[in-house]
């Protein structure tokens, strides 16, 4: 059973009235009459309407209008100045306009269509009111409030080229056909509100000076808002597009609010220009996602927002940071982006993907993946598939174009391919499968500080680890240059960095770059070297490993040490190693009948005692040399030598031969392949 009607809160009409409809015709009573103007007679309506003019206050709600009744209406109201009606308070609340003519536009006087841009002077209530066929208010102008809320639209609805000089609002408005806002201007606040589009939303070159808000409104056909522009805040908040969502060429000088909407369709931003904050924050793009040479003055953000079958977003420009924390790609992606910053902590890519960056610093921590998904610094400007080159002036007088990794933790890299981006800065701690980590083209990392190397030299320089920079900083404090400015490091320790150098050491032994690998060797080494965990004879050894080759990777420093190794035992044979003189065999025999028994005895070498600039001759030189040379090969010169000289030669046949095995050694760990 259908609910009784309720009584309207004006005086109204009751023609009509029956026991099942006690209320009768809601139409609001013409004054003095107890009628509406339905429902006056010939006699008192003609009365009525004479007493308008251009400009009068009218009141009419609830009354039901069809095309001859509102044609007469609008004609007592027409100017002849503008040759169109103009109405002071229009009142139309809850009315019923009938007959299936275009209202306000089709209602003629003499032939004439005489009601394009209709004013209206003063507010203009159609809330509830229903419009059973065509609805125009092409080149109307609201110069008060215009409430159109709740209000039911039957057939297609036209307010194009109309002006809204105060607040208009739609709210929970039910457009069953298409519905034309083309180039309308919108001075004061706008509120779709919950309201549903059936047809097509016709928005191009709409101009909203206030807030715009169209929160839960539906548009099940096309809704497009080409090249409009929007002065204040636009609010798009759970909103259902099903077709197709054009905001091509928009602009939104405020934030843009899209948090929560559905596009089920085609989403379309080719061009639209974000001058201030962009929220997509849990938005579902079910179909493409259209971002060409977009720009985003502020963030833009798309925290857990759903990418279903996304092929690509972008290339976009971003001068504030692209945040996709959070977010879901369901389909294979390609996500090309300048920006200032790119967040992607815990983003999920269900397929494979391509982030094709500039300018960017990223932020990838804990982010999912389980198919390959390269990041790489693009380094030409975007273009688009028509040629054009995409504008980055907002990200001009920064950074430069390359791309920098800000954290990688408690990501699985197993699938994870870098190019050409710069990891000097990058958290690596807590990066599971590090040692299947693809690093191609120019990857960099920082470096030790100048005064820290052996030789100012570049070939001495390694690649550390930004945790280590950050630990170095904070626990050797005596030693400047290295960074603790890197965001996010906190304390970590040596023992967590070692096995991090290690799992680099062998991805890059994996792809055959064996200098590559040495640096991540000597950091590993490093790192058990200052760990204080590590057994006190083991970082004894370490240290005298570190001082005398740099872990076998250090040949200038092997070498200075071999240098120094061969000059000291040179002057130690000259001066106290070398006898006075060679000694010579002396034979005594006794004879005894016919046999003779001799004996041969070297004498025991003399210890020089001539002055010692007498003793660097160069005959001594000589022979100092030929035992200095024979020890490095581990092999005895046979030359006489006082007993200093003998264990001199011992100590170097033992120490110069390792010196230079490690001295072959660095030079094999960087030019190996």
């Amino acid at each position: 059973m259908a609910p009784a009607p309720s009584q309207p809160p004006w005086p109204h009409c009751g023609h009509g009235t029956t026991a099942g409809d006690p209320v009768g015709c809601t139409g609001r009573e013409v004054e003095p009459y107890t009628a509406c103007l339905a429902h006056l007679s010939e006699n008192l309506r003609s009365g009525y309407l004479a007493t308008l003019a251009p400009g009068s206050d009218v009141d009419h709600r609830g009354t039901e209008f069809d095309a001859p009744l509102l044609g007469r209406l609008l004609g007592a109201l027409h100017d002849p100045a503008t040759g169109a009606p103009r109405l002071g308070t229009a009142d139309f609340e809850s009315a019923a306009f009938t007959g299936g003519l275009a209202l306000f536009e089709e209602a003629t006087f003499g032939g004439q269509a005489r009601f394009e841009a209709a004013e209206f002077s003063g507010d203009a209530f159609f809330g509830s009111a229903t419009f059973g066929g065509r609805a125009s208010f092409r080149a109307a102008r609201f110069d008060g409030s215009a409430r159109f809320d709740s209000a039911e639209f039957a057939g297609e609805v036209r307010f194009d080229l109309a002006e809204f000089r105060r607040e208009a609002w739609f709210e929970e408005a039910v457009f069953a056909r298409d519905a034309r806002f083309d180039s309308t201007g919108f001075r004061g606040e706008v509120r779709f509100d919950s309201a549903t589009f059936n047809g097509d939303a016709l928005l191009d070159l709409a101009g909203f000076a206030r807030d715009a808000r169209f929160g839960s409104a539906v548009f099940n056909g096309a809704a497009l808002f080409e090249a409009a522009t929007f002065t204040r805040e636009a609010w798009f908040e759970s909103a259902t597009f099903t077709g197709e969502a054009g905001f091509g060429s928009a602009t939104f000088s405020d934030t843009a609010w899209f948090d929560s909407a559905t596009f089920t369709g085609e989403a379309r931003f080719e061009a639209t220009a974000f001058m201030g904050e962009a929220r997509f924050e849990a938005a579902a793009f079910l179909g493409q996602a259209r971002f060409e040479a977009a720009e985003f003055a502020g963030e833009a953000r798309f925290d857990s927002a759903v990418f279903e079958r996304a092929a690509s977003v972008g290339p976009l420009v971003c001068a504030g940071r692209a945040v996709f924390s959070g977010a879901t790609f369901g389909g294979p992606v390609t996500l090309a982006i300048a920006a200032r910053s790119l967040v992607c902590r815990r983003t999920r890519w269900s397929s494979t993907a391509s982030l094709q960056l500039r300018y960017a610093t990223v932020d990838f921590g804990h982010a999912v993946f389980e198919y390959p998904l390269s990041i790489a610094a693009e380094a030409d400007p975007f273009a688009l598939p028509d040629g054009r080159v995409v504008d980055e002036v907002p990200l001009a007088g920064g950074a430069g174009p390359g791309v920098r990794i800000g954290t990688l933790r408690g990501v699985d890299a197993a699938h994870l391919v870098l190019a050409d981006v710069d990891l000097s800065r990058c958290l690596l701690t807590g990066t599971v499968h590090l040692d299947q980590l693809r690093l191609e083209g120019a990857c960099s990392f920082a470096e030790v500080p100048p005064h820290r190397r052996w030789r100012p030299v570049r070939f001495t320089a390694r690649r550390t680890l930004a945790e280590e920079q950050h630990w170095r900083a904070r626990h050797r404090s005596s030693v400047r240059g290295w960074d603790v400015s890197v965001l996010g490091a906190q304390d970590v320790r040596p023992a967590s960095l070692a096995p991090v150098y290690r799992q680099l050491r062998k991805s890059f032994e994996d792809s055959k770059n064996e200098p590559g690998a040495a640096d991540f060797y000597y950091g590993e080494m490093e790192m058990r070297r200052h760990d204080p965990q590590t057994p006190r004879a083991e970082r004894g050894l370490l240290n005298v490993y570190w001082a005398l080759s740099g872990y076998g990777l250090r040949a200038l420093r092997a070498v200075s040490w071999l240098a120094l190794a061969t000059v000291t035992t040179l002057v130690v044979m000259m001066l106290w190693g070398l006898p006075e003189g060679d000694p010579k065999p002396v034979s005594k025999g006794t004879v005894a009948g016919s046999e003779v028994s001799l004996t041969t005895d070297t004498p025991k070498p003399v210890n020089p005692d001539s002055g010692y600039l007498e003793r660097l001759s160069s005959d001594r030189f000589e022979k100092s040399l030929r035992v200095v040379v024979n020890s490095v090969i581990f092999r005895s010169s046979g030359q006489n030598l006082t007993t200093t000289g003998t264990y001199t030669e011992m100590l170097s046949r033992l120490t110069e031969p390792v010196l230079l095995g490690l001295a072959v050694l660095a030079v094999r760990g960087r030019v190996k392949r």
